[in-house]
């Protein structure tokens, strides 16, 4: 198993399915910010059609996602293969726990307390 950057958990790993990486569960659970607002990063090939059920419906091509919450997607890769998109999962990780992803851009209304407390926990520069 690749090693994960500082402040992700492994959340779920199926084999030869989908795989959860989880930032900073410690922060993200419910008594400063809510569960639902934690971010993480979904591996799967589920449809990525906007239907009902589309996502369970299997798909040749593997996505890494990072949410920031159920409906706000920050980074969206595609890849040909479950490993290769492993291994993008924990590139986008990275990149978030580096301060490299802009977060803000996917907000039509600002959140200023989580965004301060995201900036906090990459070393992001507002």
């Amino acid at each position: 198993m690749t090693d994960l950057p500082d402040g992700w958990t492994l959340w779920n790993d199926e084999p030869e399915g989908r795989r959860i990486l989880a930032y900073r569960p410690d922060v993200f659970n419910e008594s400063a910010f809510p569960a639902e607002c934690m971010p993480t990063v979904f591996v799967w090939n589920g449809s990525r059609a906007n239907r009902p059920g589309a996502t369970q419906i299997r798909t040749e091509t593997w996505h890494a996602v990072l949410y920031l919450e159920p409906e706000i997607e920050v980074v969206v890769e595609a890849f040909d293969s479950r490993e290769a998109a492993v291994e993008g999962a924990t590139d986008i990780a990275g990149r978030f726990s580096d301060g490299e992803i802009d977060y803000r851009s996917a907000y039509q209304v600002p959140r200023e307390e989580y965004f301060q407390k995201l900036d906090e926990l990459t070393g992001r520069e507002p």
